[in-house]
């Protein structure tokens, strides 16, 4: 079994405290973010625990964690109480939709077929332009992405109208109508 040097274990134990101590300290804001953005009640604490990763991950040191404001914290409580919304929802979509079989009609399958060409297409997109698109079709607002994301309203409406726009003509391109996409 591996030997950690005693410094790097210490570190790694301070920025864990410190992590738990501001996850404790704003424990009641991120429960009540996460409610308001439609998590459900027995997924509160995935809100929680994405905030503690999300924090760990961008701050590793713990004079950095501990360091962290309320306005950081809040941003980051939206970030992921919307990531864990729209998984809730991606999974509905999927359990909605049934995979595709050879007995189905065509129209079922063709649906499928969009469906799948739509996802590559999106994955194509540049970063940012990807995240305000999968987010705007996964049912958020403008606000909502800006929010999240902290760009302006502007900088969210550029990229989702010219993520969108790029979509299409990927999709033109691949042989994919606008009539297909409704």
């Amino acid at each position: 079994m591996p030997v950690t040097p005693p410094s790097t274990s210490g570190d790694r134990d301070l920025a864990s405290e410190a992590l738990e101590r501001v996850v404790g300290r704003f424990a009641q804001m991120l429960q009540s973010i996460a409610r308001r953005y439609g998590v459900p009640e027995s997924d509160v604490g995935d809100v929680v625990q994405e905030v503690r990763v999300r924090l760990w991950r961008a701050h590793p040191a713990s004079e950095t964690i501990g360091q962290l404001g309320v306005s950081y914290v809040y941003r980051t409580a939206i970030s992921a109480a919307i990531a864990v919304v729209g998984r809730h929802r991606s999974a509905e979509a999927l359990s909605d939709t049934p995979a595709p079989v050879l007995d189905q009609p065509d129209g079922a399958l063709a649906r499928s077929e969009v469906a799948h060409a739509v996802a590559l297409a999106v994955g194509r997109l540049p970063e940012r332009r990807r995240v305000a698109v999968r987010m705007h079709l996964a049912g958020y607002s403008r606000d909502e992405i800006s929010d999240a994301c902290g760009w302006s309203e502007a900088k969210t409406r550029n990229l989702l109208y010219r993520g969108l726009a790029d979509l299409r003509a990927d999709l033109a391109g691949r042989g994919i109508s606008q009539e297909e996409l409704a």
